[in-house]
């Protein structure tokens, strides 16, 4: 009919990130994960509030020195308190290991629940300079039909996302490629084994093991000679007095905590010993 106004079509409903789901149990298993996730359509975090996301991290020395000065201040409290001035590349190791452990357990964890890989931009993870929190705009992710296949795409899509960072961390940190590919390893290794220890005290259940499942995990993905990944998970296991079996690893390198508290070296650490873990333990 002439003249009559066009009829409004009502837009098609945005379909669901897979991943969604996969995020909203990675959350609540994990409250120490501090992440904020953002929908698609949401606006970027500030960056006039101290919000920088992974490729200007990487690529601008300014925003790295904002949020290197933000972990510092952080650690600042803590180190007084326990007698110590870290230096400024131990708060630079500090903060490379939180990202890294944080981007790990991102990855791993649609990957441990759903087979699905997540494929994180550098773009939509974003860093808070002054808290260390996180916010995560989910994005594309892969499935594989063969396990090995899978696990091959979880590494990569590791050293996708952290490459750029590994580089941009070695001045701050003093520390080469092959260590800090090592805190890579070491951390997505602390990730997968961190899932199931989560899962065992959430949700425990007779005749399950979860940790020992993540265990078992981890070592497969992690078989050593998988560069730039360096070395194996690891694992092995010690007994204790009352007969319980422990599982650890030693990390191939430190994440430099003990020079921050001197008398409370990571679980983990090439410089705690065997008998100091089972007493933690």
């Amino acid at each position: 009919m002439p003249g009559a106004a066009p009829v409004a079509v009502p837009a098609a409903p945005r379909a669901a990130n897979p991943l969604d789901a996969d995020y909203r149990w990675l959350l609540d298993l994990c409250p120490v994960l501090r992440v904020r996730l953002l929908t698609a359509d949401e606006p970027a975090p500030d960056r006039a509030q101290g919000w920088y996301c992974a490729t200007e991290l990487a690529g601008d020395p300014e925003v790295l020195a904002q949020a290197l000065a933000g972990e510092a201040a952080r650690i600042a409290p803590l180190a007084a308190a326990h007698g110590t001035d870290p230096r400024p590349h131990v708060a630079a190791s500090r903060l490379l290991h939180h990202y890294l452990w944080s981007v790990c357990l991102l990855i791993a964890g649609p990957w441990w629940r759903s087979r699905r890989v997540p494929s994180i931009d550098g773009a939509d993870l974003w860093l808070h300079a002054p808290t260390g929190d996180l916010v995560l705009r989910p994005g594309a992710c892969v499935t594989r039909p063969g396990e090995d296949e899978l696990r091959a795409e979880l590494r990569a899509a590791v050293v996708a996302h952290v490459e750029p960072l590994v580089t941009a961390f070695a001045a701050p940190t003093r520390r080469g490629a092959r260590a800090l590919w090592g805190m890579v390893t070491d951390d997505l290794a602390a990730a997968i084994w961190y899932l199931g220890k989560r899962l065992d005290a959430c949700a425990p259940a007779p005749g399950t093991d979860r940790e020992s499942a993540a265990v078992e995990a981890a070592g497969a993905v992690l078989p050593g000679r998988t560069d730039p990944l360096l070395g194996a998970a690891g694992f092995r296991r010690l007994r204790g007095e009352d007969g319980r079996i422990h599982h650890t690893r030693t990390r191939l390198g430190c994440c430099l905590y003990y020079a921050v508290e001197p008398a409370r070296s990571c679980v983990t650490c090439p410089r705690t010993g065997d008998e100091e873990r089972l007493r933690r333990l």
